[in-house]
């Protein structure tokens, strides 16, 4: 008899080492996850990334080696990959950590660039969110810059269905320097208060009350 819980456990191990490999891999591709879905013909790979021609290669070169890749080391029976692309990649916490590390990696300015993501964040809609950039910043002393705008939630049941985060490690001269993104996503949180406007009829049955 299989043992469901060793089962999805031991899937959920290894999609997490997927995770890794890929993120390493493909950062400059903007990969942002990865889905494993068990089929009767092997395991559906399906990545999520801002730039999926970057992941399939010219002439699907690269994802043909990925295919190699998944079934000779992570031991996928018949990996199908497909590519798909991130539906709004300014909402993607991993995404915009990425593309921020990358910046201070081409010489941008630190906070230049966290209050670039913060704009297009919010600008794609988003309830709030902060980004925080820690590392040897401005001198030998290692300290730590955060940002935010609107609504940023900590703590609450509702973090699960609205939050997105996500951490990405960059190495410089100075040292290693660490990106973080919290993103609230578009939404009505727990705490929303909204003001019922007064309907038509009730307007005019009090005007003839008067």
């Amino acid at each position: 008899m299989v043992d469901i819980k060793a089962h999805f456990l031991g899937l959920n191990m290894l999609r997490v080492k997927i995770d890794e490999y890929l993120a390493k891999n493909f950062m400059r591709a903007g990969y942002s996850r990865v889905e494993l879905i068990k089929t009767p013909l092997g395991t559906r790979v399906i990545i999520y990334a801002d730039r999926p021609a970057l992941i399939i290669g010219r002439r699907g070169q690269t994802i043909r080696q990925l295919t190699e890749v998944l079934e000779k080391y992570f031991r996928l029976e018949n990996p199908q990959v497909t590519v798909t692309q991130v539906d709004n990649p300014d909402l993607d916490a991993r995404i915009v950590a990425t593309r921020t590390a990358l910046a201070i990696e081409r010489g941008y300015h630190f906070r230049r660039a966290a209050f670039v993501a913060l704009r297009r964040i919010m600008a794609a809609g988003a309830v709030g969110a902060e980004v925080i950039i820690s590392g040897k910043l401005t001198s030998e002393r290692a300290r730590y810059e955060k940002i935010r705008a609107g609504k940023v939630y900590k703590t609450g049941h509702h973090i699960e269905r609205l939050v997105d985060r996500a951490v990405i490690h960059l190495l410089r001269k100075p040292g290693i320097y660490g990106v973080e993104v919290v993103i609230v996503k578009p939404g009505e949180p727990d705490d929303y208060v909204g003001i019922k406007q007064p309907s038509l009829e009730g307007e005019q049955a009090g005007g003839e009350a008067a």
